[in-house]
Formats: structure tokens, C-alpha cells, sequence
């Protein structure tokens, strides 16, 4: 009885092991705006795309108070990808 019970704890383990390795998304955006963001008020912004750990494309902008704004994938929106290019090269001259 004590190999019994010795393998299946062994066996939870090593499940458990497998479930906390496993990559969870933490941060996805599961809905998205098109409405314009002042420009002045954003701080960052990093690309989701759709299907690497989340179900849509967004763009994530963090606004300079710590906000998290879910907008639409740069691909939809002409406005987005003027954005983002002001974001990088502010940041290249910083």
C-alpha cells in the first residue's frame, strides 16, 4: 500500500509541477476601443497580437498616470500606427 501511495503523490506532484510551468496569459486585453487617445497623455504601449497567449489583437497604451488602455490592433486603425510611431521616435531622442 505505502508504493501506492508513494507513486500517486509523485504523480500529483509532477502535475502540479506541469500546471504552474505552463504559460498563463496575466495582462490580455479581451475587448478593444477605436476611440482616439490624446497623445499627450500616453506614456507606453506594446502590440497584442492574436493568438500568442491572448484571443484578440490590441494595442496596450499606458497612459502617464498608470492607465491601461485597450485600443485597436495598429493593423485597424491609421490613427494607432501614427501613434505609435510618435511613441518610438520620442523615445529614440530620450
Amino acid at each position: 500500500m505505502a508504493p501506492r501511495l508513494i507513486a500517486a503523490l509523485l504523480l500529483l506532484g509532477v502535475v502540479c509541477v506541469e500546471f504552474s510551468a505552463a504559460e498563463v496569459p496575466i495582462d490580455c486585453c479581451l475587448t478593444t476601443s477605436s476611440k482616439r487617445v490624446p497623445i499627450q497623455i500616453i506614456a507606453d504601449h506594446r502590440i497584442q497580437e492574436a493568438g500568442k497567449g491572448c484571443d484578440i489583437g490590441a494595442t496596450v497604451f499606458e497612459t502617464k498616470k498608470g492607465v491601461i488602455l485597450c485600443i485597436s490592433h495598429p493593423s485597424e486603425e491609421a490613427w494607432v500606427r501614427k501613434t505609435i510611431r510618435h511613441l518610438e521616435k520620442k523615445a529614440q531622442q530620450a
